[in-house]
């Protein structure tokens, strides 16, 4: 399949090299066209399903697009990949919305409103999905590093979408539990776990965490 990825950060790149791995053409989309940082992965990557340009570029190859920009940056980011090439294609958003201009962690957006819900209106005929934002990149492609299960959560608007996504968590990247919260207004909790993790970093030796939902 071809992907298409926004943002050269190491979510991007680590998501990025997965489904190189796994056989997929992906492109992964800056502001720049010369990105070093795009250079340098898909150099790394020495195949010629590593690809890279721009936003609008990576928008236009994509079947699929993953969003790994900063959340400050996301949707002047999607603006620039643009609304047609964006058109009726699934979005999975990663990002956060992280306010890096204060010493604290604060959000920029919480509570009656998330940065999810802020891209799909702002691009309602895309199908914004929610996921992989409550854990460290190298928890997102490898959650059978843990020796336990863990959860990842899905939010969004389209059903069908979201099947779409589910069967990427489970079959792309070995998500075994896998919990649907619901409409893309369910991206302010997850967006909100931020703070927790963060927290929860400052406490545990490693990166290599993540949250497990139990019931009885």
């Amino acid at each position: 399949m071809e992907i298409g990825i926004l943002g050269t950060g190491m979510v991007g790149q680590t998501i990025g090299s997965k489904l190189v791995q796994l056989g997929h053409d992906v492109f992964m989309g800056a502001r720049d066209a010369d990105n070093p940082k795009a250079i340098a992965w898909a150099k790394k990557e020495e195949g010629q399903r590593a690809l890279y340009g721009t936003f609008t570029n990576a928008a236009a190859f994509g079947e699929i697009i993953f969003n790994c920009t900063l959340g400050s940056a996301s949707l002047d980011a999607l603006h620039q990949a643009g609304a047609s090439n964006l058109k009726n294609k699934i979005l999975i958003d990663t990002s956060n919305p992280i306010d890096y201009s204060k010493e604290d962690l604060i959000l920029s957006v919480c509570n009656g409103d998330s940065l999810g819900e802020q891209i799909q209106r702002a691009f309602p005929e895309t199908r914004v999905v929610k996921t992989l934002n409550t854990m460290n990149c190298n928890m997102m492609v490898e959650p059978a590093k843990l020796p336990e299960r863990t959860n990842v959560f899905v939010s969004g608007n389209d059903i069908d979408a979201k099947t779409t996504v589910i069967g990427i968590l489970r079959e792309w990247l070995g998500w075994k539990s896998v919990i649907d919260l619901g409409d893309i207004t369910t991206s302010r909790g997850v967006e909100m776990l931020l703070p927790l993790w963060f927290s929860l970093r400052r406490v545990v030796p490693s990166d290599r965490f993540n949250i497990r939902v139990i019931s009885s």
